[in-house]
């Protein structure tokens, strides 16, 4: 009997230690919970990079421009060194026409005023670029073209030369000028293209000062080949 009591004692307690480590090991298995919540990503915040940490400042103060010194063009000067020089000294002179002398004229002896050129073919060879003269009460001037050509430049300041006299002594307006100037540059055109041939023919162009235009050889003195010539009234003071 007590050998009964003894094996049913041992196997109560078996039971007790396998209930206890059943136990144990329950409270280890707790579910894991896995956290599903996402994180925001955090960059790094750029930064400039500033020498020595001082502030930066921009300038904002505007450079004025500089521009080139115009260059005034005489008319009897096709040379551009001759534009950088002054005005040749000249004899005091109580003539009408005395201020083309700032423009290169020179007066000769029989009282006209003058432009030479070099010839651009033949070196050391000068001739008569341009010339006027006073008649009375007319201004007679004149652009020649050597051997029926006009140099280069000889067109423009052949233009600037006519109304410089046509500004100075006849009494125009500045938009009769204006008209006057497209005439005159038409008709020197017009020579160049060669479809006006030299005549004794005389073109109007100013009437209420009764100024013509023509286009003609050269018939006396030393020059050779044609001229453009302007023969205008002068205005009377």
């Amino acid at each position: 009997m007590n050998i009964i009591v003894r094996l049913f004692g041992a196997i109560v307690l078996q039971v007790s230690a396998l209930a206890a480590m059943s136990s144990m090991a329950m409270s280890d298995d707790k579910p894991f919970h896995i956290n599903t919540q996402q994180t925001p990503a955090v960059y790094p915040r750029k930064t400039t990079q500033m020498s020595d940490d001082k502030p930066f400042r921009v300038n904002t103060q505007q450079t004025p421009a500089v521009y080139p010194q115009k260059t005034t063009q005489r008319i009897c000067s096709l040379d551009p060194i001759e534009d950088l020089l002054p005005p040749p000294q000249t004899k005091a002179s109580n003539s009408l026409l005395s201020y083309l002398a700032e423009q290169g004229f020179t007066q000769n002896k029989e009282g006209s005023w003058v432009c030479y050129a070099n010839d651009p073919k033949k070196e050391g060879r000068y001739f008569t670029l341009f010339k006027v003269k006073q008649v009375n009460s007319r201004l007679i001037a004149s652009s020649f073209l050597d051997e029926g050509s006009l140099i280069q430049g000889q067109e423009n300041r052949s233009l600037d030369f006519f109304m410089m006299l046509i500004e100075r002594h006849t009494n125009t307006t500045k938009e009769n000028r204006q008209g006057i100037r497209r005439y005159l540059q038409a008709f020197v055109s017009l020579v160049k293209e060669g479809k006006i041939k030299p005549t004794r023919r005389g073109y109007l162009f100013d009437q209420p000062n009764r100024a013509i235009v023509l286009y003609h050889t050269l018939s006396s003195g030393n020059l050779k080949g044609t001229g453009i010539t302007i023969n205008i009234y002068l205005a009377k003071s």
